[in-house]
């Protein structure tokens, strides 16, 4: 049953209920597909209604159609107001004005005209199929409302529709001689005179409509319901390409959006791992303003992340002054080591070209570092709660050693021969005296860049 003292009551929970995704950009785009909706529902309404009005006036050429007029312009007004205050998410505004939307075309439809004929009998009205103007709302509702929305235009439909038809039914104007002569003329047909009859409301075809009218609005909520939850994968598509992009190459997220294969899964390959530091970075920061020292990390990352990415890399994570990348992570590529080695010296030449800047202004020049090795990495997620995909083993280790090995060679990079030797080119670095290297037995053979 429907509680008809209280018209929201049916749906205040459905309003606390309704679709609102805690991510970004699932949420801009279910309000941006709502805002769209609403303005494509005020222009059909005002169409629909339009239409209707010239309708009316070819129906009924006479001054008392301006009653119904009056009635189709408040519509119109109704459904502006709606798109005013129409939000993803609950909105009492947005449901007190549906309320009144419903309530309005059902007063329109079934209260006599005060300017028309008083001599009819007020059940007159439904020989005129009235009730399928109640769809013109149901219609624009798919346009913009969700779909708890939806069902809830059909409940109040049938609540307030079937209200009314009783207030016709008890308080209506009758002529019991009209209803006297159909039963006269199908004297053996009671059906039949009761079509005929002008005081009969037809609870029969009444219920019927309201019942197919639930039924419409029941498959239009699934429909809407489905395409809202396309619009949500959508979204999150979006937004797992767009969190792909702040640690892959665009080519690289590209790949793994057509990837059927689990990225977290455990696997094991060679890959290229390279370290970046800045030296002195904290004694360059004490005694500096804290915005300072950020813009400082700023312009260093952005220059070297964009290396990363321009060479095809992984950004792996930032370690405070300085930065790991992968190269052959999550998937290997045959040019891995190259692409490594050409970023080691893109990096330097980015750092040199910021350098510029940097005394141009004034300030202190930039120290950074690199170490570059290649060899056998683990690759997959690490964690319990909060996941992590994580790249590991000796490779990773021996990386940062050569990272921080350049303090004491006083050259910029130091590349391990493995790169090189994969890369199958070594650029402008130059062959150094092999070096000892903690957890390695033997000495390694490195190339470095002065």
């Amino acid at each position: 049953m429907v509680d008809i003292s209280n018209p929201f009551r049916a749906t205040a929970r459905a309003a606390e209920l309704d679709d609102m995704p805690t991510h970004q950009h699932a949420r801009e785009a279910l309000e941006r597909n709502k805002r769209e909706g609403m303005d494509l529902a005020v222009k059909a309404r005002i169409g629909a209604l339009s239409a209707t009005a010239l309708l009316l006036v070819f129906l009924n050429p006479n001054w008392d159609v301006l009653w119904y007029h009056g009635l189709l312009l408040a519509l119109v007004f109704i459904g502006l107001a709606q798109r005013r205050v129409g939000r993803v998410g609950q909105s009492r505004a947005e449901l007190a004005l549906l309320f009144a939307d419903l309530a309005l075309m059902t007063l329109a439809l079934l209260v006599p005209n005060p300017f028309g004929p008083d001599d009819v009998p007020t059940a007159l009205i439904y020989q005129f199929e009235v009730f399928q103007y109640f769809y013109v709302i149901l219609a624009a509702g798919v346009l913009s409302y969700s779909w708890r929305t939806i069902l809830s235009v059909g409940t109040w439909t049938m609540a307030l529709w079937l209200l009314g038809t009783l207030c016709v039914w008890w308080f209506g104007q009758t002529f019991p001689e009209l209803g006297e002569a159909a039963r006269e003329m199908f004297p053996k047909q009671p059906d039949l005179a009761r079509s005929f009859d002008p005081n009969s409301v037809n609870w029969d075809l009444r219920f019927q409509e309201v019942i197919v009218f639930l039924i419409v609005a029941a498959i239009l909520a699934i429909a809407v319901r489905r395409y809202q939850l396309l619009v949500l994968d959508s979204a999150n598509m979006a937004r797992e390409r767009t969190n792909l992009a702040r640690y892959f190459s665009p080519t690289m997220v590209d790949e793994l959006s057509t990837k059927d294969e689990p990225l977290g899964q455990i696997r094991s390959h060679d890959a290229a791992v390279l370290f970046v530091d800045i030296v002195g970075f904290t004694a360059y920061s004490d005694g500096r303003p804290p915005q300072d020292v950020i813009e400082t990390l700023r312009a260093f990352h952005a220059r070297m992340e964009s290396e990363v990415f321009a060479h095809a890399g992984t950004l792996d994570k930032y370690l405070g002054d300085g930065l790991m990348a992968t190269f052959g992570t999550p998937l290997p590529a045959e040019d891995d080591a190259a692409r490594a080695v050409a970023c080691v010296q893109a990096m330097a030449d980015r750092i040199d070209a910021l350098n510029t800047d940097r005394r141009a202004d004034g300030l202190p020049e930039i120290d950074a570092r690199f170490g570059l090795h290649f060899g056998p990495v683990v690759l997959g997620d690490i964690g319990a709660n909060r996941l992590e995909f994580a790249v590991l083993g000796d490779t990773v280790n021996v990386a940062s050693r050569l990272e921080a090995m350049t303090r004491t060679l006083e050259v910029r990079a130091v590349v391990s021969d493995a790169a090189v030797l994969a890369a199958g080119r070594h650029g402008v670095l130059r062959r150094a005296p092999d070096q000892r290297v903690r957890g390695i037995a033997e000495l390694l053979p490195v190339w470095v860049l002065d």
